[in-house]
């Protein structure tokens, strides 16, 4: 049980595994409002930058799961760099299906919602892990801008270009699925540039590395066309946001 090998190259020196910056990502911490002690389950936490930068900045508490041996590594070894590893768990497990023992006062998702296959789901996968009163955050794509045709969307990860929503609309499927949106942190531009431009960076480096592994060719091909493809793209139609929900 773990992620292909390619995901933890291409990503190798994230701490976030999203478009979301440091600074975006303190900022939702202090938009929430977090009291020492609140407890915060993370389904795909990655690297585990989330749970360890609110132990430290906000007294948090938590576990993280997450299918990647390498990112759950790394989570434990930040939480111990940040001094927070007596305040914070990290699990190597599949996040589908998982449930705390005991009730959470946030329960979040931050761009992996495949894991409830798909928003609603996920949402409801969270609410079986949160108390009462409790906040649910999620991390998803929108589009920024109605997209013209499949080819474009296939080109955004999409498999056409129902899979994803405006960001009214995605607002209004939370509303719909009984919640209310009641904080959010958008990434922009500049936002995915340092998220994925980053990752050819480390492309790059792996292959002058490992210029004979089994996988050079895939990261050699990647490489050639990503920069180009992303611009063309993804940098002009999909959006990402976290959203804070609250169960009406």
């Amino acid at each position: 049980m773990d992620l292909p090998r390619i995901f933890t190259i291409r990503e190798s020196s994230h701490r976030l595994h999203n478009p979301i910056t440091p600074g975006k990502l303190a900022a939702l911490g202090q938009a929430l409002h977090l009291e020492p002690g609140t407890r915060v389950l993370d389904l795909a936490s990655g690297s585990g930058e989330l749970l360890c930068t609110w132990a430290r900045d906000h007294g948090v508490t938590g576990t993280g799961v997450d299918i990647s041996t390498v990112f759950t590594e790394k989570a434990r070894a930040r939480a111990a760099e940040l001094g927070v590893a007596d305040r914070v768990t990290f699990v190597h497990d599949d996040a589908v299906g998982f449930v705390a023992d005991e009730p959470v006062d946030v329960a979040a998702c931050v761009g992996a919602t495949w894991i409830g296959d798909g928003v609603a789901g996920t949402v409801e996968l969270l609410g079986e892990s949160l108390r009462p009163g409790g906040l649910t955050l999620i991390g998803e794509p929108y589009w920024r801008r109605e997209v013209p045709d499949r080819e474009t969307a296939e080109a955004c990860h999409a498999r056409d270009k129902d899979d994803f929503l405006v960001l009214p609309e995605l607002i209004e499927q939370f509303g719909g699925l009984g919640y209310d949106v009641v904080e959010m942190v958008l990434a922009d531009q500049d936002s995915w540039d340092r998220y994925q431009a980053a990752q050819w960076l480390n492309l790059r480096r792996w292959l002058d590395r490992n210029p004979g592994d089994e996988l050079a060719d895939e990261v050699r091909a990647e490489l050639t066309t990503a920069p180009a493809h992303y611009a063309r793209y993804q940098r002009e139609y999909l959006g990402w946001g976290v959203f804070a929900l609250m169960r009406r």
